[in-house]
């Protein structure tokens, strides 16, 4: 199993920007996303396995937002303590797709081997995105 935390605000994977170029259209992600996955790689280059994982994988995602400023210090404290969980967007699968696109090539050899995924919003004094990889049958 590899366990790891991302600190910082947590970007979702925004949608493609499009351009032409050579009378081609060319899809590509937007920069705060891009970054953001970069960064993503940076935090799981300390724990990548000598070889990327080869079988079927369970992926565990926990988004920890930042508490709203316009929250009042009773429900800033709920909030903390899990009791009130984001239901804004962004969604919690736009998330998930910045987690399995940065991973591709250092954690596992290709996303398509995740079979079973489980992702949590909540909000935190201390933003950030944990992520746990486990093989499966392993």
């Amino acid at each position: 199993m590899i366990s790891f935390t991302v600190y910082g605000e947590p970007v979702a994977q925004g949608r493609p920007r499009f351009t032409t170029v050579g009378g081609f259209v060319r899809a590509y992600d937007p920069a705060k996303s891009r970054q953001y996955k970069d960064y993503i790689r940076l935090a799981a280059a300390e724990h990548k396995p000598d070889k990327p994982f080869e079988g079927p994988l369970e992926l565990h995602v926990t988004v920890c937002r930042s508490i709203p400023k316009s929250f009042s210090r009773r429900k800033a404290e709920a909030a903390e303590k899990g009791e009130i969980r984001p239901i804004t967007k962004p969604d919690a699968d736009n998330y998930l797709k910045s987690v399995k696109d940065a991973l591709n090539g250092i954690i596992w050899r290709d996303d398509s081997q995740i079979v079973r995924v489980v992702v949590e919003k909540y909000y935190s004094i201390n933003p950030r995105i944990e992520i746990d990889v486990r093989e499966m049958g392993a």
